[in-house]
């Protein structure tokens, strides 16, 4: 009456529907043995020694770079026109008020939060702004200002001076440290 024989062999009874949606991508991507000539890019950060590189060419990433730093200020490179500096604040730990005549900066929080302060006295209260992770700013010459680490771990950040202000190789491990080289 019924025809219970509708597959080849009992192996394939119960064997599962394909489903093309099931895995949308070709299993292989990515995998080093099916690159088909494409360059596979290495994603685990071993670290580097953080020094002073300049001024030669140079590469890093800039966000696990700046994570692993955990000096006050150590300079990852030095040029001529341009110097790359890695900094380190502690919780409630500022950079101190300071104003630079004659240099531009640029500053990226890589991690933590803060509070930024600029102006043209030394009270700074023009422009007030709180920052966090992936936030940059811009300090033009000759404007006082200064980043207070308000969170309750350390703050990382990377500032590019152009010129350089600090010299060649300076790693100051401390704001105490700093200061005393000003």
């Amino acid at each position: 009456m019924y025809n219970y024989n509708n597959y080849p062999c009992n192996n394939c009874r119960n064997a599962p529907w394909y489903n093309p949606e099931m895995y949308p991508y070709f299993y292989a991507l990515g995998r080093p043995d099916y690159t088909w000539g494409y360059p596979v890019r290495n994603t685990d950060y071993t670290g580097m020694e953080i020094k002073d590189y300049g001024p030669n060419p140079f590469a890093i990433n800039i966000d696990e770079a700046s994570k692993q730093n955990n000096n006050f200020r150590t300079a990852l490179w030095t040029g001529d026109h341009m110097q790359l500096t890695l900094m380190s604040l502690a919780p409630g730990e500022d950079i101190g008020m300071e104003i630079h005549p004659n240099v531009d900066q640029f500053i990226r929080i890589e991690e933590g939060q803060g509070t930024v302060r600029m102006g043209k006295d030394k009270n700074a209260d023009e422009y007030v702004v709180n920052v966090d992770d992936d936030y940059a700013f811009i300090v033009p010459a000759n404007t006082w200002h200064n980043v207070v680490n308000t969170g309750s771990t350390p703050m990382k950040l990377y500032s590019v001076y152009a010129p350089p202000r600090h010299p060649h190789g300076t790693i100051q491990r401390t704001k105490a440290a700093a200061n005393a080289a000003e």
